[in-house]
């Protein structure tokens, strides 16, 4: 748990510094110009817009928004809403990565692994049939349909919410006045939103000889079968819970982090030969090889879908891996030019660029000149088994943030009452990170069953600044596992 959260926030930390000296010089938002176009728009008048004109030819639009992800589709319709005229530029299916290889269907393997965890615990609870044969092809039936509803969901609302729809992908133009260009033809509009995400990364043939015969997140679900012998390299959200899964389905799975790494991949007539070299500080090199493997996965990062943009023919600056700078307002450093979501590579949550969306919308054509996202205190879960589930600082940060002697832990461990009757035990812990003398609950982290429907709630008490004190004030709910945060001592 400590590994998954300290590389999250590392980067997220040093992607604040750098943005930090970046923007500095950077042309500040004009919010008097955002306002006219605002209030010409309530009017029904074509906005009276500085500048050069748009390219001959060009279609012209209130809002242009590249990529139908979850960032950019809220975005989309909430400027909408507020009586912009808006586009959509997808290359793929609408919704995105969450909906289409991420989160929607993630969640619903997840599901179905707990349903395989707890047919353990059945017979403890009296039912005396408890064999079930798995079979994967008709959850994966059932999920992909439910998945292509919610194309089909996103479709409607946009064209509920006349939204034209783009197919095909967008590329900044040299022309003076910012324009893209998709399948030959020119768009432009005074704000454009850039929305592309991420996509999985793969290590090179260079890095690594056979790494092509792995696949990512995306081709896991693509799969057809459950592998018999399963692999997945790395030690983020991804990479845990894809492991969780494929495990508790009935897979023998092995997770490679931290000192394990790969060297090479061979195919042989019963399936990959994985070779690995273990490396940990004061001891000799191992090298194993795993053998027979169905399925070796890639969970090590994600890289924006930057590249073929053309950022350059409009200067946009970029980090060193291609993602987009932009300040506190989602402000590039080229005016009229913005980005929400993982292509900035900051806190890759899709309820984040959603909500960056709307904020982002809510000034441009509400006249909401402060509207910005609060990147602090956002809460966050990972879908192992069992779930874990964070909001805050965790307690290293606070004592960095507040000092040693002003930070005060209350923690706690325990048997779920779900495990009562049960052979079959699995723990509950939870750790709250209290800050000054009022101790003020700076943080909340927490693994064991439930946790994440829980976490929700307490998110609310975190951001609002509720003390340890307030915590104790509320009457417990009784027989749970969340009523110990109210009940710490």
């Amino acid at each position: 748990m400590a590994l998954l959260l300290g590389t999250l926030r590392t980067s997220a930390r040093r992607s604040s510094r750098r943005v930090a000296r970046v923007f500095a010089g950077f042309p500040k938002s004009q919010p008097q110009a955002a306002c006219a176009v605002a209030r010409a728009m309530a009017t029904r008048q074509e906005p009276l817009l500085q500048g050069p004109p748009p390219p001959a030819g060009a279609v012209a639009y209130d809002y242009l928004v590249i990529g139908g992800g979850s960032g950019g589709l809220a975005s989309a319709r909430r400027a909408a809403e507020l009586g912009a005229r808006v586009a959509v530029v997808e290359s793929h299916k609408l919704g995105g990565t969450c909906v289409n290889v991420g989160c929607v269907p993630k969640k619903v393997m997840w599901n179905t692994a707990v349903h395989s965890e707890f047919m353990h615990d059945h017979a403890d609870y009296g039912f005396q049939s408890c064999d079930s044969k798995f079979n994967w092809r008709v959850i994966k039936e059932k999920r992909d349909a439910y998945v292509s509803r919610l194309n089909s969901i996103y479709e409607n609302n946009l064209t509920k919410a006349k939204i034209e729809i783009i197919p095909g992908y967008a590329a900044f133009t040299g022309d003076p006045r910012p324009t893209v260009e998709v399948n030959g033809k020119k768009y432009t509009a005074p704000h454009i939103l850039i929305a592309t995400g991420g996509s999985p990364s793969h290590p090179q043939e260079s890095e690594i000889p056979g790494a092509s015969l792995g696949i990512t997140s995306d081709g896991f679900f693509q799969l057809e079968e459950l592998p018999r012998r399963s692999v997945i390299v790395g030690a983020g959200y991804i990479a845990v819970e894809i492991a969780g899964i494929l495990s508790a389905l009935g897979s023998r799975t092995s997770l490679m982090i931290r000192h394990d790494k790969v060297k090479e991949v061979k195919k042989t007539p019963t399936g990959l030969e994985v070779c690995v070299v273990t490396s940990v500080p004061g001891w000799r090199p191992t090298f194993t090889t795993i053998q027979d493997v169905d399925c070796l996965l890639w969970a090590i990062g994600r890289d924006p879908n930057s590249g073929g943009l053309n950022l350059n023919k409009v200067g946009i600056q970029t980090d060193g891996k291609g993602h987009i700078l932009v300040d506190e307002f989602q402000n590039t450093n080229v005016k009229g030019i913005y980005a929400v979501g993982d292509v900035c590579g900051k806190a890759l949550l899709t309820p984040v660029a959603i909500a960056a969306g709307r904020k982002l919308a809510h000034r441009l054509f509400e006249c909401k000149e402060d509207s910005k996202l609060d990147y602090d205190n956002i809460p966050t879960v990972v879908f192992s088994h069992p779930p874990i589930g964070t909001v805050g600082l965790t307690e290293d940060e606070a004592m960095h943030k507040y000092g040693k002697e002003n930070v005060k832990i209350y923690s706690t461990t325990f048997t779920p009452m779900y495990h009562a009757v049960t052979t079959r035990k699995t723990k509950c812990v939870m750790k709250m990170v209290c800050a000054n003398k009022e101790e003020k609950v700076v943080g909340i982290h927490m693994q064991g069953i439930g946790c994440d429907e829980m976490l929700q709630g307490f998110a609310v008490a975190v951001k609002m600044g509720a003390t340890k004190a307030d915590f104790d004030n509320t009457v417990a709910i009784h027989p749970t596992s969340s009523e110990e945060l109210v009940t710490l001592r």
